[in-house]
């Protein structure tokens, strides 16, 4: 379940805002990607729906992360209605007002997100009503494509993940099998309907043998919806983030292939300058994540060097060790790439509490009587919603900046 923190007042929050810097086939353990291959366009308004494996990245926020960053330069805008407990039919959506129903604020939720995209995850809450329940669900799903359908916009559903501890080994193995039987059907249904389905079961469960990827054995922590980011992006057939750097250092100078580019390739001399070409930022990593990004750099004399970057250190080791590779986990694109998720948690946090204010029943509901006046600080909320959006528009593509390897006397 999401954590939620409350500024004292709206202007609170203002300041602290401009402080900001301006699988695709069942039980498959290797994701394929789908077809046509997955992009994103200027215009996309994706929504992310479903129980709490949405919700919960609201506190993360690598799944927005990651999609905004492989696209820096389309103009896409994303809106998280996860919401935990709910199934199809929008059974946790319910309030005391009523009505509304929990399904009539489902739809509601959708309509005004105005999506083009949508991620669908659902069939975690559902899968505890067993086979008998395999018939409604399948019914709601159904219902839930067809009114995305008629919005115009494009569904990739989303399998549930597997329940990795909080039970006896034998009632486990159980509600996951059940579990299983729930993607199936949604897999079923994908197909049916011409829609990609992504599953991720057995590959957050494969990743759980090295990592610990929840809070309490349901929930994903920040590692693992580091995890999942990663997922989704090789579900949708998206090409490996920069990763190994490659550097051979000689007497005629330093060479090195793409996305790096040698600033004085032809000096013989300690003090070696290169710029990255990337295509995308990197994402954050977690601290109990490995590097991905690891610099090899071959040939050079023995001594301690350090690497620094825009002139800011970032790891020095020995000639040894940069010939056998050395894992690197921060620079000016791991900074840019953390800010610009904080500006992701932060947009994210006023539309939260835009769409589901903590006072629903006074403002929205049927004593609206009372303080039915706030609704217009609700809408103007769009305001610092969409000046944020235009700081993670500015801030999405990766900056030029120039790594120097300096040896050390």
């Amino acid at each position: 379940m999401r954590k939620i923190t409350v500024s004292a007042t709206f202007g609170f929050l203002f300041a602290l805002l401009i402080t900001l810097p301006v699988g695709l086939a069942v039980a498959q353990t290797t994701p394929v990607a789908p077809n046509p291959p997955f992009e994103l366009k200027n215009g996309d308004r994706v929504v992310f729906l479903g129980n709490s494996l949405f919700e919960d990245d609201m506190q993360f926020g690598y799944l927005e992360l990651a999609l905004t960053t492989r696209f820096p330069d389309r103009d896409v805008t994303f809106r998280n209605l996860g919401w935990t407990g709910d199934n199809v039919f929008g059974v946790a959506r319910s309030t005391i007002t009523n009505p509304p129903t929990g399904y009539d604020l489902l739809m509601e939720h959708l309509t005004k997100a105005k999506p083009t995209l949508v991620f669908l995850a659902f069939g975690g809450i559902e899968a505890q009503d067993g086979e008998a329940g395999l018939p409604v669900f399948r019914d709601g799903l159904a219902k839930l494509i067809d009114k995305i359908d008629q919005l115009g916009a494009k569904t990739i559903l989303l399998s549930p993940i597997p329940i990795l501890s909080a039970d006896t080994p034998e009632n486990r193995a159980k509600r996951n099998a059940m579990l299983e039987v729930y993607a199936s059907a949604m897999g079923k249904m994908a197909s049916e309907r011409g829609k990609p389905f992504i599953d991720v079961f057995k590959p957050i469960q494969e990743v759980s043998q090295k990592a610990t990827i929840t809070e309490d054995g349901i929930h994903l922590n920040e590692t693992g919806y580091y995890y999942l980011a990663t997922l989704l992006e090789k579900s949708l057939g998206l090409p490996a983030r920069t990763g190994n750097i490659a550097i051979t250092v000689s007497k005629q100078g330093a060479e090195a292939t793409a996305p790096v580019k040698i600033l004085n390739p032809g000096q013989e001399t300690p003090n070696l300058k290169f710029t990255m070409d990337e295509g995308s930022l990197p994402l954050p990593l977690p601290e109990t994540v490995e590097a991905v990004r690891v610099v090899k750099i071959t040939g050079l004399k023995k001594g301690f060097y350090t690497l620094t970057n825009d002139q800011t250190d970032v790891i020095t080791a020995s000639a040894k060790d940069w010939a056998a590779g050395v894992p690197i986990r921060q620079g000016a694109a791991f900074e840019q790439a953390s800010r610009l998720r904080e500006m992701i948690l932060k947009k994210n946090d006023l539309f939260y509490f835009q769409y589901r204010p903590l006072n629903t029943t006074y403002i929205l509901g049927f004593r609206s009587y009372e303080q039915g006046r706030h609704v217009k600080g609700l809408e103007e909320q769009n305001i610092l919603i969409k000046w944020l959006e235009s700081q993670i528009a500015l801030n999405r593509t990766p900056k030029a900046s120039v790594y120097q390897l300096t040896l050390l006397k």
